[in-house]
């Protein structure tokens, strides 16, 4: 495959999408200036947001268990270092990144918490944690909708803002902010009625409703949504 080719697919994949872009700009805008700093991005894929931070300054690894996803990264340009490796046991040293960045993948986790413990070790005191993850706080109200989003992308548990906090806690960290997307009710059902229908493509061609969804989320509650996004910092000892 053309380099030139793996890059089409590549920004395809993630900046056309109804949530990614602006997701992973706000995580990536929390942490500022990337310049010198080390960075980690914990079931990243391919690497490419991974190579976002390296094009914002910093020096990158990206680790994931899939190993396709990981030979395809190796196509693009600028990529970050490419580790084949589980979230659950991170090959590092304590103390190894300045940064942990994770989107929406401990949802897919068979042990949340013991993720978010690694990812709390192999920071430095001080360090920045910037996550996302489904929180899918109205779900009961659509059942069927939210068991076939499970279903189809094996999502183990959903987290709200209160239990991340609560668990970044319990391994080191504090909290610094939190914010949802798709808060409105209409909104959380598109995110659900895109996911159990649409797949790959329905966020593909979503892609016109972002600003409506970005406006509508302005406008509402920011305590409830679809996916929460969370910054945190590692305490001193």
């Amino acid at each position: 495959m053309s380099v030139l080719r793996s890059h089409v697919l590549a920004y395809a994949g993630h900046q056309m999408h109804v949530i990614r872009r602006r997701e992973v700009s706000t995580l990536l805008a929390w942490v500022g200036d990337l310049t010198g700093r080390t960075v980690l991005d914990v079931a990243g894929g391919d690497g490419y947001w991974a190579g976002q931070a390296v094009r914002r300054g910093g020096w990158a690894v990206c680790i994931d268990l899939d190993r396709g996803k990981l030979d395809f990264g190796r196509g693009l340009r600028r990529h970050p270092a490419l580790v084949e490796g589980n979230a659950l046991h991170l090959p590092f040293a304590d103390a190894s990144f300045d940064v942990v960045m994770s989107v929406c993948a401990i949802e897919h986790f068979d042990d949340g918490p013991a993720a978010l413990t690694e990812m709390a070790r192999v920071l430095t005191v001080g360090g920045d944690l910037v996550m996302s993850a489904d929180a899918l706080t109205r779900a009961h109200r659509w059942p069927r909708l939210a068991a076939r989003h499970r279903e189809k992308y094996q999502v183990k548990r959903t987290y709200s803002g209160d239990r991340l906090a609560e668990l970044l806690s319990g391994c080191g960290m504090a909290v610094v902010r939190q914010t949802y997307m798709f808060r409105s009710p209409w909104a959380e059902r598109l995110y659900l009625t895109l996911s159990a229908r649409g797949g790959r493509a329905g966020w593909n061609a979503a892609v016109p409703l972002a600003p409506l969804i970005a406006m509508s989320d302005r406008r509402s509650p920011d305590g409830v949504g679809s996916v929460v996004l969370t910054h945190a910092r590692k305490r001193q000892l």
